[in-house]
């Protein structure tokens, strides 16, 4: 069997990548011979690093090619089809699956998040082009309501972020024994984002008493150079000192050292993910509406929004501490529910396979 993947690939951005490297696994975990194509920024490095096919994702003509001679399309993970990042993600993504529908091409969506969409123009396209797909599985609920209120007639099914679905406890680091912390550390996920609010002020304020309290601050960037200069904005607005964990380091190697700390205070929602992996609680700092979908599911607290002046320093602190002094109890909240998502991750590419094998007309 040979499938194309189209997501947000070869950009850097340890979350996406986690999601592919997810996909992956979980597929020849399943059936180890698969032949797998994914559509990249970055096919060489892509290829390299996941032991993959790749082409150009911006090539029309190879990717119509690949399409043509594949058994069927993945579109997914992660929030592929929004526009809150810019009104190009939709057509492009959405271009991808009207290329594989034009090649009668089976189309499974998996696992993504949904929106948000701001524009009519946006709920259309999406709208009229889901409802031709053959199969779509989402993250959460709030992207299954967003579907329906759109339009979308074709079933949808909640399935965990493929991401859940990795045993954090496998992933191994020499990084943060480098370091030699002698005190309990917290993690720190923080990214850019357009906003009048001081967000990185009052995520700095807290960190400042959180090491006054005895715990050691470590910021580890998910995409790259780009959460590697907001670490250090932020770091250099702490009067106290906090350590930054490589840009470039692993997907594997950060799901290890957040796994390490005591707690992570995250904005990216694959930092809460990689965090839950490890049974770590966190508290999330919300920029989209996926980061409060997920802190829901699993019973995590989420302090406010960047673009709102509802929460401050001493508001973090106070959940943080919270979390913290709950200890145990957050940490059996978390195993609860990552253990039987991580069974169900796997009922996703099992969709997937059978999809697949089975040809549009319904014969095997």
């Amino acid at each position: 069997m040979h499938v194309v993947l189209s997501g947000y690939y070869g950009f850097d951005n340890v979350g996406d990548e986690a999601i592919l490297f997810s996909i992956i696994r979980a597929m020849r975990k399943i059936q180890n011979e698969i032949e797998i194509t994914v559509l990249s920024n970055n096919p060489e490095s892509t290829m390299e690093t996941y032991d993959v096919n790749a082409v150009n994702r911006w090539n029309l003509k190879e990717i119509s090619t690949v399409i043509k001679k594949a058994d069927g399309l993945i579109s997914g993970g992660g929030s592929l089809l929004q526009d809150e990042t810019g009104l190009k993600s939709i057509p492009y993504y959405t271009g991808i699956i009207k290329i594989a529908k034009w090649y009668k091409k089976p189309v499974f969506i998996y696992a993504q998040g949904m929106g948000p969409f701001k524009h009519r123009i946006s709920k259309w396209i999406v709208k009229t082009t889901l409802n031709k797909v053959n199969q779509i599985t989402v993250r959460d609920s709030s992207s299954k309501s967003l579907l329906e209120k759109i339009g979308v007639k074709k079933t949808t099914t909640i399935l965990p972020d493929p991401v859940i679905g990795l045993d954090g406890s496998s992933f191994k680091n020499n990084w943060i024994q480098s370091q030699q912390i002698r005190n309990p550390f917290i993690t720190v996920s923080v990214r850019d984002w357009p906003t009048a609010m001081p967000f990185k002020e009052k995520i700095a304020s807290c960190l400042d008493q959180l090491v006054r309290n005895g715990n050691s601050i470590v910021f580890v960037p998910m995409h790259g150079k780009h959460d590697e200069i907001a670490s250090k904005e932020t770091a250099d607005l702490m009067t106290e000192r906090s350590i930054i964990a490589p840009y470039d380091a692993s997907i594997e190697e950060k799901i290890s050292i957040i796994g390490h700390s005591n707690l992570l205070i995250g904005m990216r929602l694959h930092s809460l993910i990689f965090s839950s992996i490890n049974y770590t609680p966190f508290v999330a700092i919300s920029y989209d509406p996926k980061i409060d979908a997920f802190a829901s599911i699993y019973e995590q607290s989420v302090v406010g929004h960047v673009e709102k002046d509802d929460w401050d320093d001493k508001k973090l602190l106070d959940l943080v501490n919270r979390s913290l002094s709950y200890g145990v109890a957050k940490q059996d909240i978390l195993k609860n529910k990552v253990r039987k998502n991580q069974k169900e991750a796997l009922d996703t590419p099992r969709l997937a396979f059978k999809l697949f094998s089975t040809d549009i007309t319904g014969n095997e």
